[in-house]
């Protein structure tokens, strides 16, 4: 008999009611019942898959700013200097499956699966995708009510995309079909820790790990010293009044 926690179909990592879909609100606030995060399913090379048990998904990311300061100049800080970025983490907590562990839904051997059963037996990273899916109200805004947005690859939109749920009933000819997404890739992951605790007063097992990640992007624009992020004076943008002020030639406000 197969193992319906680990049988990628459809898009999510499992076939077992572990996985079945519910309902959330429509709100113009994101809410977590629709963020999907999707990662490589053991045995199975064609896509990402979402992760059915999840219980928290936390990613951070910090850098260090320099204060740059000059003696008989006062108490006074001539200018922040941004120091590189720390590699950003993300933790994760996970109910513990017999058919299916932390290290099968990121694409391992391990379990029932395989014989990974320490952080050293990892030989070779894994991607992680995260959907934030808007509600029907948000999407009736972009004017693409049941239906979802998708941004043009390549474009400062491209990192928006329309994602399809599955067809259960339809109302007057209308399923409950797609739904915009803002889709983040945290791409070449290691994980960096991970524990579990069985404990005598509590039934449930859970898992906790966390994952250092190389790079983050949107999977659609060319990054480089010449994107705009905004807040950009030289473009038009809005940004720091000492900014504006120097490429302006030491004009005031406009």
């Amino acid at each position: 008999m197969a193992n319906t926690d680990i049988n990628p179909q459809n898009g999510l990592q499992g076939t077992s009611y572990m996985y079945n879909y519910g309902t959330s609100p429509n709100t113009r606030t994101a809410v977590s019942q629709k963020v999907r995060i999707l990662a490589p399913a053991y045995g199975n090379s064609s896509a990402l898959f979402q992760i059915g048990v999840l219980s928290t998904f936390s990613p951070t990311e910090s850098r260090t700013v320099d204060q740059v300061r000059g003696i008989g100049f006062g108490d006074v800080v001539a200018e922040l200097v941004p120091s590189v970025t720390e590699a950003m983490t993300a933790s994760t907590e996970r109910a513990l499956l017999y058919l299916s562990n932390l290290w099968q839904s990121t694409g391992y051997a391990a379990g029932v699966d395989g014989p990974v059963r320490s952080l050293r037996h990892h030989k070779w990273p894994f991607d992680v995708e995260q959907q934030l899916v808007f509600s029907t109200l948000a999407d009736r805004d972009l004017d693409a009510a049941n239906e979802g947005f998708s941004g043009t690859s390549g474009s400062f939109n491209g990192g928006t995309k329309a994602v399809d749920y599955s067809t259960v009933t339809e109302i007057n000819g209308i399923s409950d079909g797609g739904h915009t997404a803002i889709i983040t890739m945290y791409e070449t992951c290691w994980w960096q820790d991970w524990n579990t605790s069985f404990a005598k007063d509590s039934g449930m097992i859970m898992e906790s790990g966390t994952m250092i990640i190389t790079d983050v992007h949107d999977f659609s624009s060319i990054y480089g010293e010449f994107l705009s992020t905004g807040n950009d004076p030289t473009i038009g943008e809005l940004g720091s009044i000492r900014f504006g002020q120097s490429l302006a030639g030491g004009g005031g406000l406009a």
